[in-house]
């Protein structure tokens, strides 16, 4: 693994054999078996070391205790864990979730059998599936130069295939806009919730900064699931080949031997900017490579949830009385 996986380098070295590959896993034709694959064995994950005990404090579970109505208990679980819980109902959902899905044309790339757009696609799927099993509503946003299409949050089962269809579209656009659909969410989304973002970010970055700060200042949780392909990272080719920009479509020759060097370290500070932009504005910052397994980015997504959970908790004042 490359050091792109450094932000979820310690789980992937604890938790990678029991996990799908993504190219496998990319074989699957269908975008709701994808996900039902990951989430499924996400839960299996949870259920085994390095992993006990995570999946109680994350999920709408509870352990079985006596006197409790046994047609609520998780079947499924059980049968893989041989634990009995307890499905937890609110009367209103936990969370509202927006996923903002890249589609431009730069996210059709991929080295190695699987394309950006696929894994991100793949990965807004997981997560929908796996928070609409926990009964929070999920809406979705696709954007490239222009907002494509957008779904409110729901946590209805009809609205899952809805968002399933949307993100199984194939690419229309070329450039990247990150302004517009952080500006235009705003617009739609008047309760404050959890926005996902999920780009590969090769777009300018002067204006992005000043758009998290205003979903920062709105009241909005943000998290950054940034995509890269290990060859976009890498430049490992050995022989010089002609590239195309796939969003300008404008070709280069290059001889990857001479342009290595230059290339890796105007990548890494594009990196770099990106998160020291999400740091400054406290927003969670996840760096992904397309060849690392999808179960990753749930782990990553719920440690993110535990996090902020403990830090709402310990914001709260410790009693009522006045200062």
């Amino acid at each position: 693994m490359s050091a792109l996986g450094a932000s979820t380098s310690s789980a992937a070295g604890a938790g990678r054999r029991g996990f799908i590959d993504p190219r496998a896993l990319m074989r699957i034709g269908s975008l709701e078996l994808r996900a039902r694959v990951v989430v499924e064995g996400f839960w299996n994950g949870l259920h085994r070391s390095p992993f006990h005990g995570f999946s109680a404090e994350f999920t709408e579970y509870r352990p079985y205790s006596a006197g409790d109505d046994p047609r609520y208990v998780d079947w499924r679980v059980l049968a893989r864990s041989d634990r009995v819980y307890i499905k937890k109902f609110e009367d209103e959902t936990n969370l509202r979730c927006h996923l903002l899905v890249d589609r431009s044309r730069s996210m059709d790339y991929g080295s190695a059998g699987v394309t950006k757009a696929d894994y991100a696609s793949t990965l807004a799927a997981t997560l929908a599936q796996f928070l609409q099993r926990q009964g929070d509503a999920v809406g979705l946003m696709t954007f490239d130069e222009r907002v494509r299409e957008y779904l409110p949050a729901r946590a209805r089962s009809n609205h899952l295939r809805q968002l399933l269809l949307a993100l199984d579209r194939p690419i229309e656009g070329r450039a990247t806009d990150l302004v517009a659909p952080l500006e235009h969410i705003l617009t739609l989304v008047r309760k404050r919730g959890l926005l996902v973002l999920v780009s590969d970010f090769l777009a300018p970055l002067d204006q992005l900064e000043a758009s998290l700060t205003t979903l920062a200042t709105c009241g909005h949780e943000l998290l950054v699931f940034h995509l890269v392909d290990p060859a976009e990272a890498s430049l490992s080719y050995t022989s010089p080949l002609l590239f195309e920009d796939l969003e300008t479509e404008r070709t280069l020759f290059v001889d990857p031997e001479v342009a290595r060097a230059g290339y890796r370290a105007r990548f890494t500070a594009h990196l770099e900017a990106v998160r020291r932009s999400c740091e400054r504005q406290g927003v969670a910052h996840h760096l992904l490579s397309t060849d690392e397994p999808l179960e990753l980015a749930l782990f990553a997504f719920l440690k993110t949830r535990q996090h902020r959970a403990k830090s709402v908790r310990g914001a709260r004042p410790a009693g009522g009385g006045q200062a």
